[in-house]
Parts: C-alpha cells; structure tokens; sequence
C-alpha cells in the first residue's frame, strides 16, 4: 500500500495541507496501527537509507521516542541529538546546526523548539526535511494527525463531530493542532477552561463556553495539560479538578459512547482524575499507540521519491 499522494519535503503547520493530503496520512498512519509488527515500507524513497535525526531542545518521552521507533520500524538510520552537549551552547544557530547535518548526509530533522516561526523560516534555505514537533505555542502537527486518526477508528468519520476541547488552551500547541485539523473537516468545536487561558480569535465552527456545557453532548472530550512551563501559575491549579477538570461527576454526565482524550504527560488529580485514564472510553493510551503509527506515515511522506 504505498502512499497516493505527491511528496511533501516538510510537516509544519496542519494548516499547510488539505483534507485530502491529512487523509492520506490518516489511511497510512490506519496500516501501520493495524500492522504494528510490520517493519517494511512501501512507500518509494528518494534514497535507499533514509537518516533522520531527532532535534529536540524541549524536554519529550512521547513525541522523541515514538519518532525514534517509527524511523526504526521503516528502517532508517536515527541520530539522536544532545542539546546540552552540542555547539549551540556556544552560540551555534539552528540553520547553521541544521546545515552541518545535511553535509554529513541527514535527510530529514525532527524539531522541538520554544522558538515561534522559525521553522518555516528555515524551511526555505535548506535541503533537508523539516519536522515540527512541536513548537512554541503555535503548532504540533504530529499529535493532531494521531488525536484525528485516534477519534476516525472510533466513530468512521470526523465530519460533524462535536470535540470539547478543555483547558490551557491559549498555550497549547495540541489545542491548536487539532482546532485547525478538526476545523477542515467540519467539526463543532467547543473550548472551555479559565477565561486568561483562551484565545482572543476564533473561527465560526469555534465556540467558548463552560466546561460543563463543552461537555454537554459530546462525542470526544480531549482534556490538555496545565502547562506550568509556559506561564506563572496562578491560585487557579488549587482548585482545577473541581473548576475545570475531568472529575467523577463531570465523567458520569458523559454520554455512554463520549471518548476521553489528553495529550499527556497528564498531571493526575488536576486537568483529570486519576482513576479515569483508565476507563474503557479512555483512549488515552491508544494514542500514544497512534503515535508511532502516524509519525511512520509522516516519515513516508516526507522521504517518498
């Protein structure tokens, strides 16, 4: 099954692709979750011997190691970069770092970055691949991809879906990810959570509400992590479970086939309690599943001849 769809050198911003370029994706990233045991590409390649490597300068378990296993699984060539023992202590920029890769032969770069903006910057001067994984608080390509194909296996379709969207969402790169992506196939999107941490701008399918009226007759309900890193926490974390996450009571109001969703790392007893992240229509672990399988399907694309 090899990918139907003209190659693309770079994975920046979901807003960059049409529906047509996510569903390939979605298809292929379908294979590799139904063929978790399979470590043969069909996809062309324009070399023989793909080598990837992973430049993360944010901290990452999910994202890095399931990029490291997919290139493995297809059976690239994976450097993993140090950025506490590279040049760019001593002032090395990230186009020049990225240019000293492609001499010795790297094909694609995968990157993490506090950094807005610069991605698509640099995409232009080089040869190598660029992929976003995740950057500033603009967009994470990768995780919308698995979170949409995580909720098509459930429900066949995203058209029409109704997706609350809860909690630090003005800093939130996934939040933003799946509003765009969700938004090219007609989802209703919800967004609650504390009134400093929403956005000023949102588009027509796009409403703010409560956290209990997001949650009123959703199919999916994908809770995001309080990000401390990013902000000064306020007096509102002591409160949050009860004011704005996914507590027992605001679970049993859930329709029975509502799936519940978060990004992870999740902050249990916080954006949601502990004891549902294992609940049957929890899918929270699927997508770290997903995870693996979607980035195998990005690696295709970004490297097919």
């Amino acid at each position: 099954m090899a990918i139907q769809t003209k190659m693309r050198k770079d994975l920046i911003l979901l807003k960059d692709l049409s529906t047509e370029e996510i569903n390939h994706l979605l298809d292929r990233g379908d294979f590799w979750a139904d063929n978790p045991n399979s470590t043969i590409s069909s996809a062309p390649r324009t070399v023989a011997n793909p080598v990837i490597v992973n430049l993360f300068f944010e901290p990452s378990t999910r994202t890095r190691f399931s990029f490291e296993l997919a290139a493995k699984k297809l059976g690239y060539h994976v450097l993993n970069f140090d950025a506490r023992n590279s040049s760019t202590t001593k002032g090395e920029t990230l186009y020049d770092t990225l240019r000293t890769f492609e001499a010795m032969g790297v094909n694609t770069a995968i990157i993490r970055t506090q950094e807005e903006g610069i991605l698509q910057e640099i995409a232009p001067q080089v040869e190598v691949s660029l992929i976003n994984a995740g950057a500033g608080a603009n967009e994470h390509p990768t995780q919308g991809l698995l979170d949409l194909l995580t909720i098509r296996q459930e429900f066949g379709h995203l058209e029409g879906l109704k997706v609350a969207i809860i909690g630090d969402v003005k800093h939130s790169r996934v939040a933003n990810s799946n509003i765009v992506a969700l938004s090219k196939f007609g989802a209703a999107i919800s967004l609650a959570g504390p009134e400093q941490w929403m956005p000023t701008e949102i588009d027509s399918n796009v409403q703010i509400s409560s956290v209990d009226d997001a949650l009123n007759d959703a199919d999916v309900v994908m809770m995001l992590r309080v990000q401390s890193e990013r902000h000064a926490l306020t007096n509102t974390i002591d409160n949050y479970l009860e004011s704005y996450g996914l507590n027992k009571t605001r679970f049993a109001k859930l329709k029975d086939n509502t799936i519940v969703m978060h990004p992870a790392p999740f902050n249990r007893g916080i954006e949601i309690d502990g004891d549902l992240i294992e609940r049957s229509n929890s899918r929270i672990y699927r997508q770290v599943a997903n995870g693996v399988a979607i980035r195998m399907a990005v690696l295709e694309l970004c490297n097919a001849g």
